[in-house]
């Protein structure tokens, strides 16, 4: 399937130009043939000519001597005005009949019959001018010289007759079989003309619109599902070739389109192998924030069975504290889905936050530096949480620990920082961590290895970016979580 020739003009221009050129070819061959027609009917017509010449010549010449025997008879002037007339138009006539001698016998009687015109001519005009000079016997004597003349140039002019209508028989039976083999030949030269034409065309024709059939078998295979088609890489400056050009982008269009809906449907097969694994990260994390072998719902109904309790028995602080716990594993065992605000993560770092406080009294200070606000940013569910007790463990190794929650926002992003004073990391741990390895040395699944990692993988999957979290010293020693949740 190619089709670049490189044609400069129009499909408009081309069919009008093959149109024309059949048309003045036609045109040539119709003139030609009428010309032979014409010049074969002229031939025809003018076979007989000389025997009407001849009959035009009698007619003047009979003419001419009745008004010479007028005149001879009664002298009038209207007689003698008839013979110069006719004498002159008789004597044009016989100036075509001027032929040398000759051997052909119709070239001879034509050279005769002159000869005697002229004597004729001659003897009438002796006649008629001895006639006006009143003299008798001169003009008695060239006048019936004259009849005997006439009479013998009549007889001259029917056998001369009788030549040319014989000759001019056998020309015009020559000249209609020529006419007819003419008309034959001219048929079949025309027959033969129309199918050259036609021919010629139906080529130019199927030149033009071959690429059409092309481009409508491609249509048809685009739409069976089948794209790999080859490109016409057409040259052409024609409507065609517009129209190829546009099929070529329009195949790599679809082609470019159909690889990107391959590249789109892989990467959603890869971000539904990290939703499957963040689920799982995600319930590892639930299920170790609930210490794997208790069962929730349980400790959930238990500590408010206590809760209960501790209220009728007047033991108020107990009464909060186990409040407190319940709302804690109350908000652990809500299927919420994965995700959570910042603002219902907060509430549950205050329920963790006075539990621990209870658990380490004036041992742990803990600090909110919060702006006012409703913080209902997106995260993964239990982000906050493992962080601060990571850094509420740390932070405590010393004989009081300090934790700090501040909260930084602007239109694009949200800025969680978690500190501590505690003894920090070191840059070995820091970048295991960051690269999500899990140091096999440590089993607390909230603590410095295995939590962190587990926070840090469920915030890279969710939102899809590897800067989301950080780790930072300060300069006393002690930790920084770093998170950037973008508001999406």
């Amino acid at each position: 399937m190619t089709y670049s020739g490189y044609i400069k003009h129009s499909l408009r221009w081309q069919i009008m130009f093959a149109v024309v050129i059949a048309f003045i070819a036609m045109a040539v061959f119709v003139f030609v043939t009428m010309s032979h027609s014409q010049a074969f009917l002229d031939r025809l017509g003018g076979s007989y000519e000389t025997n009407a010449a001849l009959t035009d010549f009698s007619t003047k010449l009979s003419e001419t001597e009745k008004a010479m025997e007028d005149y001879m008879k009664y002298r009038t002037f209207e007689s003698i005005d008839a013979y110069y007339h006719w004498e002159s138009l008789s004597e044009d006539a016989a100036s075509a009949f001027y032929i040398p001698p000759s051997t052909d016998s119709v070239r001879s009687k034509e050279h005769t019959t002159f000869e005697m015109a002229i004597s004729f001519f001659s003897l009438s005009r002796d006649a008629v001018t001895a006639q006006r000079a009143n003299n008798k016997e001169a003009a008695k004597t060239h006048y019936e010289r004259s009849l005997q003349c006439y009479a013998m140039l009549q007889t001259e002019i029917e056998e001369l007759n009788t030549l040319l209508l014989e000759r001019n028989a056998a020309i015009y039976n020559e000249n209609r079989k020529n006419f007819e083999t003419l008309a034959h030949v001219s048929a079949i030269v025309l027959i033969c003309f129309f199918l050259l034409v036609f021919m010629v065309i139906y080529l130019s024709i199927t030149a033009i619109t071959m690429p059409l059939s092309d481009i409508s078998n491609v249509a048809m295979r685009i739409a069976s599902m089948d794209f790999d088609v080859p490109l016409f890489n057409s040259q052409a400056q024609d409507e065609v070739g517009t129209i190829c050009r546009a099929f070529d982008r329009m195949i790599v269009s679809i082609q470019s389109y159909i690889d990107k809906i391959w590249e789109k449907a892989a990467q959603e097969n890869e971000l539904k192998e990290k939703e499957l694994e963040m689920r799982e990260l995600y319930a590892g994390a639930q299920l170790r924030a609930l210490q794997n072998q208790i069962n929730p719902h349980f400790l959930f109904n238990t500590l408010n069975t206590g809760a209960q309790l501790a209220m009728m028995e007047g033991a108020d602080k107990t009464c909060y504290f186990m409040e407190q716990v319940a709302d804690f594993f109350r908000y652990n065992i809500q299927e919420k889905g994965q995700a959570s605000t910042v603002r219902e993560e907060l509430s549950l770092v205050d329920n963790f936050v006075y539990i621990m406080k209870v658990r380490f009294g004036d041992r742990l200070t803990f600090i909110k530096d919060i702006p006012e606000g409703d913080f209902n940013a997106k995260l993964p569910r239990m982000t906050l949480q493992p962080l601060v007790e990571n850094c509420i463990k740390h932070g405590l190794k010393g004989e009081r620990g300090k934790v700090t929650l501040a909260i930084r926002g602007d239109v694009f992003s949200t800025t969680i920082t978690i500190s501590d004073n505690g003894t920090g990391f070191d840059e070995q741990m820091k970048q295991t961590i960051l690269t999500l390895e899990r140091p096999a040395e440590n089993n607390d699944s909230t603590g410095t290895g295995t939590g962190l990692v587990n926070v840090i993988s469920r915030l890279r999957l969710y939102f899809h970016r590897a800067d989301v979290f950080d780790i930072q010293g300060n300069e006393d020693g002690g930790t920084t979580f770093l998170l950037r949740i973008p508001n999406v």
